[in-house]
């Protein structure tokens, strides 16, 4: 009598990772959450006179400037603070992030492959 045994075993196998995607996605990362800082900080009223405050607005001022006068300001008072709602902060975030996601589908990417492997037996 004939045994035959078969046996297929699937392995994913992950590449090396892009080093340089890696460190836009970074990049990017670190842009964003710092004008995220800045429409927050604008939107309740911050001090500008605050060291934190002043150079958070000083970075990101390169990247909002270009969109600025597009739509007006608008600024609502509070018992001590004044709070600027900046369209131009949100509509750089929008311009990075799709910027950001046309360089991420143009790299190369490193991706994940499967390898099949087959045993059989015979047995007799």
């Amino acid at each position: 009598m004939k045994q035959i045994t078969k046996q297929t075993e699937m392995q994913n196998v992950t590449q090396e990772n892009n080093v340089w995607q890696r460190i836009f996605k970074v990049i990017f990362g670190i842009i964003e959450m710092i004008l995220a800082f800045r429409f927050v900080f604008k939107l309740m009223g911050a001090s500008s006179g605050n060291k934190f405050v002043q150079g958070i607005y000083n970075i990101t001022h390169p990247f909002v400037k270009i969109f600025e006068g597009i739509f007006s300001r608008s600024t609502a008072s509070g018992s001590e603070s004044v709070g600027v709602f900046e369209p131009a902060t949100l509509i750089a975030m929008l311009i990075i992030g799709i910027i950001a996601l046309i360089i991420m589908t143009l790299m190369p990417s490193s991706g994940k492959s499967s390898r099949k492997s087959e045993y059989t037996e015979h047995e007799e």
